[in-house]
């Protein structure tokens, strides 16, 4: 009979010289990296910011800590983590150094926006292009547009901090506008093309923020999207906001540069008669949810000859979509009939009003990605300085985004970690445990096989091998 009455094992505990490795999972990432040939590519753009002699280079240091915001780091100093395991992730730059790097960065901010932005565009061309029939570029079209999502949230800031405010919330800190791009359910979780870092009083529904945080989105997509004169193809694109961004101004920008649009609207206060025009279905149709099934007592009608729209740009039109109230929720000036009233606007050359519908409410994605990014390193900003913190933003980006294209080239289509977000890759895989190993001149990292996703583990690295072999001999396309 068992008489310990302990809940697990309780071996003796000892240290070890052994080269044993916390976070071998990492080693995809860092694969992917040196598949990519990063550290040349940051060396042409980032080596100003740091000393022509210096040991460390930049591309190395951004390396680490993209690498230590994958696995859950929050600030610079979490790169000792890598600098425990040389034989893994090679020497590790100090803290002091990674500091007097991010100093420079402060000082000439511009000039590491600019190159982070060709460098995004150079590394998004290369691995797309190796998607194969998963490249979002290449499945863009009019009839199918890319889709960027714009959308603002908050940070919170605990200390006082250059440019962070009072929010609209009653908290403090900054209120960022986010780009991010939806490529679809089954091909990954989508990527982060923008962050413009804002104070926290900035409100949501700035044009001219818009504007800005697209401009530095359109800058980072892959060349497909342009034409051999470098003219921007906007047809192959579709801007998809909240309210915040039906603006007037923006929406005629967005028709300036061919971009299809939706845009979710702020209904005026109902008339009456738009009342009882709304309670007759006959000039509804049933709306069908993600998987293109019908909705129940959920409709949408086009309501541009009944709404008339002013200064809007030619060819906006606004769809209807009415729905009983769920129960518990309180009617508003805007619901009739017991039914909640909301509404969108679009350009878009395709009128399939259900699908128009379907399309415009998987808006909610992009909480998805912007979670993700706060996750990767957003949801903590270290710096007092504006222009240091809107430099970690981008490498947070950059880390979340890494992430997005380690699951859309690493991973076949369908699998169930295509899925995954950050909190879930750490945990089931970067957190896994190995062990180095030397013999007849070469290093081996020994994982053990019965880890649960050790068989995930083996393919990803076999496909980032393959990937590396292809783009050395110049076979850029899958």
């Amino acid at each position: 009979m068992n008489q310990s009455t302990l809940t697990y094992p309780a071996p003796r505990t000892e240290l070890t010289g052994q080269q044993l490795i916390s976070h071998a999972g990492l080693s995809i990432l860092g694969g992917l990296l040196n598949a990519l040939d990063f550290r040349a590519l940051c060396e042409d753009r980032f080596s100003q910011f740091v000393p022509t002699t210096a040991t460390h280079r930049p591309g190395k240091i951004l390396a680490d800590l993209t690498l230590m915001l994958a696995a859950g780091g929050e600030q610079a100093c979490d790169v000792d983590l890598l600098r425990t395991n040389p034989g893994l992730f090679g020497p590790v730059a100090s803290e002091a150094t990674v500091s007097r790097f991010m100093h420079r960065i402060k000082d000439m901010p511009d000039a590491f926006t600019h190159g982070y932005q060709t460098m995004s565009r150079t590394l998004r061309t290369k691995l797309w292009a190796a998607a194969g029939p998963r490249n979002p570029a290449k499945r863009a079209s009019k009839r199918t547009p890319l889709i960027l999502d714009i959308d603002a949230t908050l940070i919170q800031a605990h200390s006082d901090k250059q440019g962070a405010t009072g929010t609209y919330k009653g908290g403090y800190g900054f209120a960022p506008l986010i780009v991010t791009a939806d490529y679809g359910t089954g091909n990954g979780t989508g990527e982060t093309l923008a962050v413009l870092l804002r104070p926290g009083n900035k409100g949501a529904n700035s044009a001219k923020d818009h504007i800005e945080a697209l401009s530095q989105a359109l800058a980072v997509l892959p060349d497909d999207f342009y034409d051999t004169d470098g003219v921007l193809v906007g047809e192959k694109l579709l801007v998809r906001t909240d309210s915040a961004g039906a603006s007037r101004e923006f929406l005629n920008h967005l028709d300036s540069l061919g971009i299809q649009f939706s845009t979710s609207y702020s209904l005026p206060v109902v008339k009456e008669r738009q009342i009882q025009w709304i309670s007759e279905k006959k000039y509804w149709e049933p709306a069908i949810d993600q998987h293109g099934k019908p909705l129940r007592e959920v409709w949408v009608v086009d309501a541009t000859a009944v709404m008339k729209l002013k200064d809007y740009p030619p060819g906006t039109r606004i769809y209807v979509r009415a729905e009983p109230l769920h129960s518990g929720a309180k009617a508003s000036l805007f619901d009739a009939d017991g039914n909640r009233i909301t509404a969108f606007l679009t350009n878009s050359p395709y009128y399939v009003i259900p699908e128009l519908d379907r399309r415009h409410r998987a808006r909610g994605r992009c909480e998805n990605r912007i979670k993700s990014l706060k996750h990767a390193g957003l949801g903590k900003l270290p710096y007092w300085s504006f222009a240091a913190n809107q430099a970690w933003s981008l490498i947070a980006a950059f880390a979340a985004n890494l992430l997005a294209w380690m699951q859309l080239v690493l991973l076949p289509a369908e699998h169930e970690a295509g899925v995954w977000d950050v909190k879930r890759w750490r945990y089931r895989l970067f957190s896994m445990a190995g062990k180095l190993t030397s013999s007849g001149r070469r290093t081996r990292l020994l994982i053990p096989a019965h880890a649960p996703e050790s068989r995930l583990f083996s393919l990803m690295s076999q496909t980032c091998n393959q990937l590396r072999h292809r783009w050395r001999q110049g076979h850029l396309r899958a």
